[in-house]
């Protein structure tokens, strides 16, 4: 019994000590994995958390860059209520922004069909829907200045020739808004990589067993591909829906950051840039983006609860 007695006493302490070497070695990894992952704390600290605090303290005051301002509580965010100019930016935002993403996805679903087609030339096609998206937004808009000019315009050539009057596009009022939806969705490219991606994470026996029953090409893409392409629609949605809501660069350069004609082009961001750093109003600018960030919160709260009726996700049904 004692021989027992002390074997036991020996491997507890064997076990201690092991113990102890492993807590030791996982403090030094966590030390070392905190060690290198310092420098993207910093930055997360210095250059986004530092600045959204700020910003949420400049929206109460009236700081103008030259000046430190003075505390004036919740008076940027009255003013803004009454201004004609914040009203205009936020209609002209959700207007791009309901119409542009819903084609968005529908154009981009389609074309990745398209491109997942077995035909020749696959690779060739899925670059070049794919180059517009590289193109940078300024040389986007130069050549769609062009293209859509009314006098001398490609477009129109083209409507002309087949007996159409073709409008006056970022000339007009009516036609400005559409027109810059048309320009955004020339470079949907990217999210048509996203969408083939996940056309190729369905997996072929389920198109198999399919077409043993007898189910055409319609009734597959209807009941297996569209289905389950669905988290990766989710995906773009919420994607596509904050970057809709602080478009910037394309109506920007249309205009020289002017939002004409008569406002039509004068969407939220460049409202609040043209407070912030025009008119050096940046107290007045922080609380438009705080509002912004609160229009973004909502309305992706809003897809994230309607997502459990329409979202399947493989092996959950």
């Amino acid at each position: 019994m004692p021989a027992i007695e002390t074997s036991a006493k020996k491997m507890t302490v064997l076990v201690d000590v092991a113990k102890s070497r492993k807590t030791r070695f996982e403090k030094k990894i966590s030390l070392f994995g905190l060690i290198f992952a310092l420098p993207w704390i910093v930055g997360l600290l210095l250059f986004h958390a530092f600045p959204l605090f700020m910003s949420a303290y400049y929206s109460l005051t009236s700081y103008s860059i030259l000046e430190s301002g003075k505390f004036v509580g919740f008076n940027n965010y009255a003013t803004l209520f009454q201004d004609k100019v914040f009203w205009i930016s936020i209609y002209n935002t959700l207007y791009y922004t309901v119409i542009f993403v819903p084609l968005s996805i529908v154009f981009g679903v389609c074309l990745a069909l398209l491109l997942n087609l077995k035909i020749r030339g696959q690779g060739f096609y899925r670059t070049l829907f794919f180059i517009p998206s590289l193109v940078p937004p300024v040389a986007t808009t130069i050549i769609w200045l062009w293209l859509l000019n009314p006098q001398f315009g490609l477009v129109n050539y083209w409507l002309d020739q087949i007996g159409i009057s073709g409008p006056p596009w970022i000339g007009s009022e009516a036609w400005s808004k559409p027109s810059l939806i048309l320009m955004s969705l020339w470079g949907t490219g990217q999210a048509v990589v996203i969408y083939l991606a996940g056309l190729q994470d369905i997996p072929q026996d389920y198109y198999d067993a399919a077409q043993v029953d007898g189910a055409n090409a319609w009734q597959r893409t209807k009941t297996i591909t569209l289905p389950l392409l669905t988290p990766v629609i989710f995906f773009n949605l919420i994607m596509g829906t904050i970057g809709a809501l602080q478009n910037f660069v394309l109506p920007y350069t249309l205009t020289n950051g002017q939002g004409t004609p008569a406002n039509s082009m004068m969407f939220y961001v460049m409202y609040l840039y043209t407070n912030g750093f025009g008119y050096l109003k940046m107290g007045y600018a922080s609380a438009m983006a705080w509002i912004l960030f609160l229009i973004v919160v909502i309305l992706t709260a809003l897809i994230f609860v309607s997502q459990k009726r329409w979202v399947h996700y493989q092996g959950k049904e």
